[in-house]
């Protein structure tokens, strides 16, 4: 079977650190927004700390980031250019919620509900651990 073709983008892979960055600083203002009860940008932001995590991961692993329209293909680009194992799998899931409620949270136009914005967080301590392990595992 052959793999699906996912719009990519060649990047320099030194630049995941750029990435990397970007991603926890995107998570550390979601905290603070948090702590404001401001839901609505505080799921904004932990969407975009995702997608610059899993930026940061396929960069260092292959230079190459997602350039697709919808964020959920950045999850079969994963795939891809990492070798995973089943446990992995879970870790993506993690990826899979959060892009999952970028919908709703961004072009919702209500507020969005702090329950739903700290199942999200969750996802994102567990998927930014799991980003972190694997990229120390890569040369």
């Amino acid at each position: 079977m052959t793999a699906k073709k996912i719009p990519r983008k060649s990047v320099d892979r030194l630049r995941f650190k750029e990435f990397l960055t970007v991603a926890g600083q995107n998570m550390e203002a979601a905290a603070d927004n948090m702590k404001s009860d401001l839901w609505t940008p505080a799921g904004i932001l932990i969407v975009h700390s995702s997608i610059a995590y899993t930026d940061a991961l396929t960069i260092k692993a292959a230079g190459v980031r997602s350039s697709g329209e919808h964020h959920a293909m950045a999850v079969d680009l994963v795939a891809q250019v990492l070798e995973l194992k089943r446990e992995d799998q879970n870790a993506l899931a993690h990826f899979r919620r959060i892009i999952g409620e970028k919908a709703r949270v961004a072009y919702g136009g209500k507020a969005y509900p702090e329950s739903r914005v700290k199942r999200m967080w969750t996802n994102l301590e567990r998927y930014r651990k799991w980003v972190e392990e694997k990229l120390e595992q890569l040369q």
